[in-house]
């Protein structure tokens, strides 16, 4: 487990890191998850080739975009329930993405100025939106790692910089665990992070579902490995509830995205091929 990190930088003032090996190339010709995401979830940072990309899932599985739209609501609800009701003051945040309306930071500092986050990607436009747009609270601090979720290694060293390894801590994997092929061993990737995260510590989960709306979901993976660099595996229920093997999880448990703790009825009835849950570590 790593120590408990140096001294933080100044409240209020983002700070920056980057693992070893992680500088990634632009290349705007190939599609890219996080520019995709962003195309589907009506922003501007993307591409030709990552709007292309998003049109072909979309008539494969048309719900993708509610699909990515209940994702983030996912997100929204579960660091409010962190911040809120479990009162956790640090968050790991990994596979960012290009910042949207409710990031992890507004959300926690909203109800917690003080907290702390570190987000984590690998795409130099996510890592430069990152830090021009994910600008801590007065009290708060966030900062930024330039890394690849296969190797937690450098993440955790680097994140102790800012987070606190003997506080709990919340570590999110909100829709990234899908780019983890089975070979580069996604469930090793989880048990790592949360083994560095001291008890009390939380795992924060969604994951496309490929076992609703099982034969859309297959060709819309199909159709994104055909046109993005990262290919993506959709999983099962079952599979997904590995990933919380060891965790005490919240109410209600591993559940579509949308009945988790859903602010009203019409949002739970929203239709979305995605898994989600939350998991305590004790």
């Amino acid at each position: 487990m790593p120590k408990p990190g140096p001294a933080a930088p100044e409240p209020g003032s983002p700070a920056n890191g980057q693992a070893d090996g992680a500088q990634s190339p632009l290349d705007t010709g190939v599609a890219h998850i996080a520019r995709v995401y962003d195309y589907w979830l009506g922003g501007k940072d993307n591409y030709a080739a990552d709007r292309a990309a998003g049109d072909a899932v979309i008539q494969a599985y048309p719900g993708v975009i509610t699909t990515v739209r209940a994702n983030r609501a996912l997100l929204t609800r579960m660091v409010r329930y962190l911040a809120d009701e479990a009162g956790i003051r640090q968050f790991l945040d990994l596979g960012t993405g290009i910042p949207a309306a409710s990031n992890t930071h507004e959300v926690a500092q909203s109800v917690i100025p003080g907290a702390r986050v570190v987000y984590v990607d690998n795409d130099p436009i996510v890592l430069a939106h990152a830090r021009a747009l994910l600008t801590s609270g007065p009290a708060g601090i966030t900062s930024y790692l330039d890394a690849d979720l296969r190797d937690p290694r450098p993440i955790l060293e680097q994140a102790a910089d800012t987070l606190d390894f003997s506080q709990p801590m919340a570590v999110m994997l909100m829709g990234v665990m899908h780019l983890i092929s089975d070979a580069d061993d996604p469930l090793g990737i989880v048990t790592s992070l949360m083994s560095a995260a001291p008890e009390g510590s939380y795992l924060a989960l969604s994951h496309p579902a490929a076992d609703i709306d099982a034969d859309a979901m297959a060709n819309a993976q199909q159709r994104q490995n055909q046109m993005q660099a990262e290919q993506v595996t959709f999983r099962r229920r079952d599979e997904v509830a590995r990933f919380f093997d060891g965790l005490e999880m919240v109410e209600p448990g591993l559940v579509r995205a949308p009945e988790w703790r859903p602010a009203g009825q019409a949002e739970a009835q929203t239709t979305a091929a995605l898994w989600g849950g939350l998991g305590r570590k004790a």
